[in-house]
């Protein structure tokens, strides 16, 4: 029986995590589950499974968590803040941690479940994307295991052979890395048409359903841009040795291209709950709920290259990994600046980039050796950003009247 604690519980990643645990209670059963303030949700979740501790990152929610909890007759510890989600990603009692917080705020609880040595599920790609060689040196000094869930990292781990060494393609006979995409809802819209979009438009994923954060990330193909980055980190990867295609129906989720001819693809129904199950379960396979392929009912499988007009934040994302890790860092804060100005209608679908773009080169190179570096870097990023997001919405006005 192992322990599992997921932060971020109440998303989509968190969500279908729990649905394959309660799949086997004979394997798994739940330590924590952790929300930023869905105490809601949260609420509907411990009933499920009947966590040891549920923890609310906001702590002006935990006074109304503790009494929500009370009242519904549920026996879990409530606790809040973010000391409290390292806290129960790194008890001695966890075995597992889901590192499913989306952004930034999951960097930190998640840097305490690999220093604890645990074995880490890790959805949250900006931890790499900010941090990765200080996290994959903290990996490798304390043992911690860590598995991708991102469906396009979890398809490369499972096509790679099983004696691969970090960063070395050669010795496996291996000559590129295929990283897909669907090219999200926009991939045949008229490039004038783009800066018209709206965030529910944006939001609308063809095969996935995400929170409207990634979901607007699929739609620039930021999110490609990140998992180009973290891709890169997880397996030791030059950028050359990365290629991206896009395959709009979202069957075959990444490919590994070996030097004798032969392409190893991981296909499977787009669910994140098959990444989640190979992951819980690894090396052995569990059921994870997820229909097989129906090799008679699918379409014809189409491949094509992204065009840098369409998605010119894939594009800045594989310069900033090959400018450091301080462009890398600028970048993910800049763009979850960027993304969340979007959803709240300060800025256009298209400045997104724009705001990434300005934000990176207004950023001189600079060194981050230490965790406190790149959370400070980070800051300076966001800063940046709201001032051009500040800029651009003054000249839309003076626009307008």
């Amino acid at each position: 029986m192992q322990k599992v604690s997921i932060l971020g519980a109440t998303g989509s990643i968190g969500k279908s995590t729990l649905d394959v645990l309660l799949k086997h209670p004979e394997l798994f059963s739940v330590y924590a589950l952790t929300a930023n303030n869905n105490i809601e949700v949260l609420l509907q979740m411990a009933r499920l499974c009947s966590p040891e501790y549920v923890v609310i990152a906001d702590p002006t929610q935990f006074k109304q968590a503790k009494k929500l909890f009370s009242d519904g007759q549920l026996t879990c510890e409530v606790l809040a803040g973010h000391e409290a989600l390292a806290q129960v990603a790194s008890a001695s009692e966890v075995d597992v941690v889901m590192a499913a917080i989306v952004g930034a705020a999951g960097l930190m609880s998640t840097l305490a479940a690999v220093e604890a040595g645990k074995k880490v599920l890790l959805a949250n790609k900006e931890s790499l994307v900010m941090s990765g060689d200080l996290f994959i040196q903290t990996a490798n000094r304390y043992n911690a295991q860590i598995l991708p869930i991102d469906s396009e990292h979890n398809a490369i781990f499972q096509c790679l052979p099983t004696e691969f060494k970090y960063g070395d393609l050669s010795s496996s006979g291996i000559s590129k890395v295929l990283l897909t995409g669907s090219g999200g809802p926009f991939l045949t819209t008229p490039l004038n048409e783009l800066h018209h979009v709206t965030p529910d438009q944006a939001c609308a994923h063809p095969n996935w359903d995400m929170g409207r954060k990634i979901s607007v990330d699929s739609a620039t193909m930021m999110n490609k841009g990140l998992e180009f980055i973290e891709a890169r980190w997880l397996f030791g990867l030059k950028a050359s040795d990365i290629q991206i295609v896009l395959h709009p129906q979202s069957i075959i989720h990444s490919m590994v291209q070996y030097i004798d001819g032969s392409v190893l693809a991981q296909m499977g129904n787009p669910d994140m709950r098959t990444p989640i199950a190979h992951a819980l379960a690894f090396p052995e396979r569990i059921e994870s709920g997820v229909l097989p392929l129906d090799f008679n009912q699918l379409a014809n499988f189409t491949f094509t290259e992204p065009e840098t007009e369409r998605y010119p934040n894939l594009a800045l994302a594989i310069q900033a990994s090959s400018a450091g890790q301080y462009a890398t860092t600028t970048i993910n804060a800049a763009n979850e600046v960027a993304v969340e100005a979007f959803l709240q209608g300060q800025i256009s679908f298209m400045q997104i980039a724009q705001v990434n773009d300005e934000c990176l080169q207004q950023t001189s190179s600079h060194s981050l050796k230490t965790i406190e570096a790149v959370l400070e870097s980070d800051k300076s990023a966001r800063r940046l950003s709201i001032n051009i997001i500040e800029k651009l919405s003054h000249i839309a006005q003076r626009i307008n009247t």
